[in-house]
């Protein structure tokens, strides 16, 4: 018989730039990266006067084998309704340690990969008004697909971003899920390049 217990749990994050500035984005990393080197893709936004926030999925795991690197994911099909629950709760909890000392007059919230789903669902469950949404190379989740479409509240900036040489996306459905983007008000940028972020159009759409 399954049964569940509670425990407590530390989970990391990895921070560029001034903790006091004006403007924050955090940023979530896709499915086996880790947050201290896929903030490494944010580094120029600083310069921008970002503090840049990088939550690091708490489910790691051997990328190859039994030992050697290691990645990090938010969640499997294992579980999955408990994982989301923490996930988002682990989000809010590490937004209000960190806005605790101050009051951020921009939040964005830019989600890669399998990390775009995450942020999806911690935007909808979250009342933190994010001014910039941004979805990088990932489909919106099915779960959260219907709350999207009827949510009137829903006035953050969005933005969503794909290379055109994705691996993940061939070219029917670039189509259907760039279609569907644009469809339900988001602004949408391709660039030349694979599934990664792509420095001169982070600096592009963190700009506008």
């Amino acid at each position: 018989m399954q049964n569940f217990i509670s425990i407590s749990k530390k989970a990391r994050f990895w921070a560029l730039g001034n903790p006091n500035s004006e403007k924050i984005i955090y940023v979530l990393h896709g499915y086996g990266q880790l947050a201290e080197y896929f903030i490494k893709n944010f580094e120029p936004l600083v310069e921008l006067g970002f503090y840049v926030v990088a939550p690091e999925g708490t489910q790691r795991f051997y990328l190859n084998g039994t030992s050697g690197r290691v990645g990090a994911s938010w969640m499997t099909k294992e579980l999955r309704e408990i994982d989301i629950e923490e996930n988002n709760s682990y989000l809010e909890s590490l937004h209000a340690e960190i806005s605790r000392l101050n009051s951020y007059k921009s939040i964005s919230l830019l989600g890669f990969s399998q990390g775009g789903a995450t942020a999806s669902r911690w935007k909808f469950t979250s009342k933190i008004n994010f001014s910039h949404f941004i979805l990088w190379a990932c489909v919106f989740p099915d779960d959260v697909k219907i709350a999207f479409e009827e949510k009137t509240e829903f006035k953050s900036k969005k933005t969503f971003v794909v290379g055109q040489k994705d691996e993940y996306f061939n070219s029917e459905n670039l189509l259907k899920v760039t279609d569907f983007y644009k469809k339900n008000n988001f602004e949408v940028f391709l660039f030349d390049g694979e599934h990664k972020i792509d420095l001169k159009t982070l600096l592009l759409v963190c700009n506008i």
